[in-house]
């Protein structure tokens, strides 16, 4: 069995959800994860934001906007009169449930309600569409198997139980249809999986299944050796292992996120990325072990913060890597690179949410510098550290880029540089030109 999941630009439209029945269907049993329509999360997100704050006839507006909106999708998606009569009162239940919250207290809970409707609304569309055409499909609600347990992490032994009940009333149908993204909690409420969304409910599923392979399809060929937005003339690397494929999602390729590859990676199921705008090009496969080495992709993350923390003291004192990394535990923020002197420890973050409680608790253990509007540049590949020529090749072409940081050594499949964010055009640019375009 194999496990295909589509990204909201995927599902986008009427005649993108249409687009998707051609490269589903075939003699394999297939289950199909969706995520939301494009933009249908960023306006539940809006309408959550006007309830918290009370605004209730704004967010009734928006509510009714997106309904009409989802009417016209209806209309250009099914022509049989009894299947639009069936989808209409499918969107009224929907929209009547998101509607029931403007009557109410809104809570951090009833918005996990209302994200929800989303990946629920795109499945039923599809559901609805894949009948009209006689597809042998079947609706399969990701709220009766998928579950996070107190942490917030997958229950994997629950899904594992519930997913194989699930599929047994399910066995005759070639197309199973679930939702990406949303689940259950330890206590039965509606929430969702937060980091990778529903390319972590790709990859859990497959894992708990042991499928043959996890596809997520996207509008990009696959995972190209730079950033094609900064970069021209970039080029699609058709194997990965899963750790190079970690770190390059982990440091900026948009194309998945980190924590989805985990769950594959455990179970060894390869993931396939796939352009559904391209659906017959092979794309990126991803799996334990490839035959290619040396250089393999560069990636970006930009919003790095640079935290560097000097010691009072002349050197390090006993405990002072401990105390500092305490800092970061307590408000919940995880540190991407850590560069260590004997009186200095500098330090990058994403996440600036705490910041400010993060610099007052730090400043008792010494003085601070903060840099803002830095980018991590990540450069990936099955290379050791201690290889002649990685640190030539890459430091040659940024030997016009002031760097801010050095990470090199840790991974045998990543060296990351810090930079101003204005550099990193130029950077990324030079990097192609020294590791990928050599005459």
């Amino acid at each position: 069995m194999e496990v295909l999941k589509f990204g909201g630009t995927s599902v986008g439209s009427a005649q993108k959800l249409k687009n998707l029945l051609p490269i589903i269907k075939n003699d394999k049993q297939r289950i199909v994860v969706l995520s939301a329509m494009a933009g249908t999360t960023n306006l539940l997100t809006e309408i959550s934001e006007k309830l918290y704050g009370g605004l209730r006839e704004d967010a009734s507006k928006l509510i009714d906007d997106l309904h009409r909106s989802y009417q016209e999708v209806l209309k250009e998606l099914l022509e049989d009169k009894n299947l639009v009569s069936e989808g209409t009162e499918m969107l009224s239940a929907h929209f009547s449930y998101i509607r029931s919250f403007t009557l109410k207290s809104f809570t951090f809970k009833e918005e996990k309600a209302i994200l929800a409707q989303g990946e629920l609304l795109a499945s039923a569309l599809f559901h609805l569409y894949c009948i009209e055409q006689d597809a042998d499909a079947s609706l399969m609600p990701a709220l009766n198997f998928m579950r996070i347990d107190k942490d917030g992490e997958p229950d994997y032994f629950y899904i594992r139980e519930n997913i194989k009940r699930e599929l047994k009333e399910h066995s005759e149908s070639k197309i199973i249809i679930t939702q990406g993204y949303i689940c259950r909690n330890a206590y039965g409420e509606i929430d969702n999986l937060k980091r990778g969304g529903s390319d972590y409910t790709a990859t859990i599923i497959g894992a708990a299944i042991m499928a043959d392979e996890v596809q997520i399809w996207t509008d990009i060929n696959g995972v190209h050796n730079n950033d094609p937005r900064v970069v021209e003339n970039t080029s699609v690397i058709r194997q990965l292992s899963f750790d190079e494929a970690a770190e390059l999602a982990y440091f900026g390729a948009k194309i998945l996120h980190p924590t989805s590859v985990n769950p594959a990676r455990d179970a060894n199921i390869p993931v396939r990325l796939k352009n559904t705008l391209n659906p017959d090009d092979e794309g990126t496969i991803i799996r334990a072990n490839t035959k290619e080495k040396g250089y393999r992709a560069v990636a970006a993350k930009d919003g790095i913060t640079v935290i560097k923390i000097k010691s009072d003291r002349m050197l390090l004192a006993y405990g002072f890597l401990r105390k500092v990394f305490e800092i970061f535990e307590i408000y919940k923020t995880p540190i991407d690179m850590i560069s260590t002197s004997e009186i200095a420890v500098s330090l990058t973050i994403d996440d600036a949410t705490n910041l400010d409680k993060i610099e007052r608790d730090l400043k008792n253990l010494g003085s601070l510098e903060i840099e803002r509007d830095r980018t991590i540049i990540c450069i990936v590949g099955d290379f050791i550290a201690e290889n002649k020529g990685t640190t030539l090749d890459i430091f040659n072409a940024l030997k016009e880029t002031p760097i801010r940081m050095i990470s090199y050594g840790g991974s045998r499949h990543n060296v990351s540089v810090v930079v101003d964010t204005s550099h990193k055009k130029k950077a990324l640019n030079s990097l192609s030109d020294k590791l990928f375009r050599k005459a």
